[in-house]
């Protein structure tokens, strides 16, 4: 019988090992090699050591200026969405009338906002003649060019993510309905004030829900490629101040058939997500506080 309950585990786990294997973990391994290769895709990749990372590091211009406005729209987007989700779950905490409506009414855009549907409404909702312009010159002031001016693009795109905080705000949510109410009603008795009770005791309680979040936001951040790709044509307008570093990929791999060089813009990438996500571990020694903790 234990014979036959092992092979049965073994049947049920299969498709996920399989699908492990064929989808992440030999494609992850046949990109750090083909990372030090000339691989022109129609033909057999050519060892050439160092050669891309080399040309990355030291020439490329262009991969400079990808890398450059992927850390703005990383470093913009991931606190503004963290707060405002931190916000909107706060406010939704509360019991207020209709409050599972609004609940689902927030994380609705969490699901939308990745689909290229939503992209292309945003990109005409801040259009030219977009409805947002359209608003703007009712109140009479001039047309903004969200997308013709570079001092615009890139932050138009980040609201696009921003307003995908729905999955942010769940959790955050979930962690606020999880703090002990008696803590609050000591607080009210000590004298404490709102500001106070969420400052001194919500916020650090939320440390580890907050952790959670930032490395989840970071490091999807980093692989952004829906909204920007649909929004520019894959292009970066304007003067690639959107261009970023998943859009090089995409052009070096499928548009240029240099496979190798993308690969090594990956692996670059996947380099800074690490030491990133290495850093924030290290840091949260310092500001996250578990349940039990005794530091002083």
């Amino acid at each position: 019988m234990g014979g036959e309950n092992k092979w049965m585990g073994l049947v049920y786990v299969a498709p996920y090992v399989i699908g492990l294997l064929v989808f992440t973990a030999i494609p992850f391994a046949a990109s750090f090699y083909l990372s030090f290769t000339d691989y022109p895709l129609l033909s057999d990749p050519i060892w050439v050591g160092l050669e891309n990372y080399t040309r990355l590091i030291f020439t490329d211009r262009t991969f400079h200026k990808a890398l450059q406005v992927t850390l703005t729209y990383v470093f913009v987007t991931v606190p503004i969405k963290l707060t405002f989700a931190l916000f909107i779950a706060y406010v939704l905490n509360y019991k207020l009338k209709f409050i599972g409506f609004f609940r689902t009414a927030y994380y609705v855009p969490s699901i939308l906002g990745g689909s290229v549907a939503i992209a292309v409404l945003w990109r005409y909702m801040f259009a030219d003649v977009g409805l947002v312009n359209m608003v703007i010159t009712s109140l009479g002031f001039d047309p903004i060019s969200f997308f013709g001016d570079p001092d615009y693009a890139l932050y138009t795109i980040t609201l696009l993510r921003v307003w995908q905080f729905g999955s942010a705000m769940v959790i955050f949510l979930a962690a606020l309905q999880s703090i002990p109410t008696h803590v609050y009603e000591a607080a009210a008795i000590d004298g404490a004030n709102k500001r106070q009770i969420f400052f001194y005791i919500t916020l650090p309680l939320l440390t580890p829900v907050i952790f959670f979040n930032l490395i989840l936001q970071m490091v999807e951040a980093f692989q952004e490629f829906n909204g920007p790709f649909i929004i520019t044509d894959g292009t970066g307008a304007p003067l690639r101040s959107t261009y970023l570093l998943p859009l090089y990929i995409y052009d070096k791999a499928f548009r240029q058939f240099d496979m190798g060089y993308a690969s090594a813009i990956a692996w670059i990438l996947f380099a800074i997500i690490m030491v990133l996500t290495v850093i924030a571990f290290w840091s949260s020694r310092h500001w996250v506080y578990y349940a039990g903790d005794r530091r002083n």
